[in-house]
């Protein structure tokens, strides 16, 4: 049963960027949650009156202010300033249900080596569940007993709490990535590192995506992203092949051949950082690059 008081082992982070609406009202959400969690925003280089809006409303909120746009980089930011055991991440479109941080806590208090959990995703105003909950349900990737769900591959930052000593050995968010997918990088280098990452059914979090989001913009980075990652950590032959078959499969338009440019201008930093993975770890790769060819979510590709 969900706890219905406060609880001090959470602390939620946000990053936003000219969202001034969807962010105050995720505060205003967080604001009402049981836990009563301590809320670190990351403004990354909002122009729309988004830091004072924070201010004015929520003066109880931690607002960091970069003065630029720090993609997913703007968490590891916030990360610097987290005193507590966990951190859950949260965009300014989503929010945490009541009760689910401090179950979370309890989950990962429970459970050492458990780095992170993913929660249930719920769209908003439907009410609905989002596609991508039955790729994590349904997730190939064996695991201990012991973990509350399936094991995951990788996670989604909107819907995560995640083990702050866990966050800061895999070393946050790569700053080449920027933004887009940038949560497989991270997941990858925590497996490799002998942390756990799971689906928990009991976590709910809401989202209500925003109006304000250019939706190429956001499938160009998730595609040269999903390049990038795929030379880093990916041996030789599997790394041909998943670029060969996304060469094949994504749509043959504009965003799809600047996607290709981008992550072929990236070789060189890539190359230089290219630390392939040992066989047990790409066997599992290889698992969910197979489970994710027939999601219906197909987030960032196609």
């Amino acid at each position: 049963m969900s706890r219905a008081r406060a609880d001090d082992r959470t602390t939620v982070v946000v990053i936003t960027h000219n969202r001034r609406t969807e962010l105050l009202r995720t505060l205003g959400e967080l604001a009402r949650l049981p836990e009563r969690p301590q809320v670190i925003v990351t403004d990354n280089g909002s122009t729309d009156g988004t830091a004072g809006a924070v201010e004015r409303d929520f003066p109880g909120t931690t607002l960091l202010r970069p003065g630029r746009n720090l993609g997913a980089v703007g968490r590891n930011l916030a990360v610097r300033h987290v005193r507590t055991p966990y951190v859950a991440f949260c965009d300014d479109d989503s929010w945490w249900e009541p009760g689910s941080l401090a179950r979370a806590a309890d989950l990962l208090d429970a459970r050492p080596r458990l780095a992170a959990v993913t929660a249930r995703i719920v769209v908003e105003p439907e009410g609905t569940e989002d596609p991508v909950v039955r790729e994590l349900r349904d997730s190939p990737l064996p695991g201990p007993d012991w973990l509350p769900g399936p094991a995951l591959g990788s996670f989604l930052a909107a819907a995560t709490v995640m083990r702050t000593t866990a966050f800061r050995a895999g070393g946050g968010f790569h700053p080449g990535l920027w933004l887009g997918g940038e949560e497989e990088l991270l997941a990858c280098d925590l497996l490799r590192q002998g942390w756990w990452l799971a689906y928990a059914e009991e976590l709910t979090v809401h989202h209500q995506a925003s109006l304000l989001r250019d939706s190429t913009a956001r499938r160009v980075l998730g595609l040269r992203n999903t390049l990038w990652f795929t030379w880093l950590r990916r041996p030789l032959l599997p790394a041909l092949r998943r670029t060969g078959y996304l060469m094949r499969t994504v749509p043959r338009d504009t965003a799809s051949a600047r996607a290709f440019a981008r992550a072929t201008a990236g070789l060189p930093w890539v190359l230089r950082q290219r630390d392939p993975v040992p066989p047990d770890l790409e066997h599992c790769l290889s698992a969910l690059e197979a489970a994710r060819r027939d999601s219906p979510a197909r987030r960032y590709i196609g």
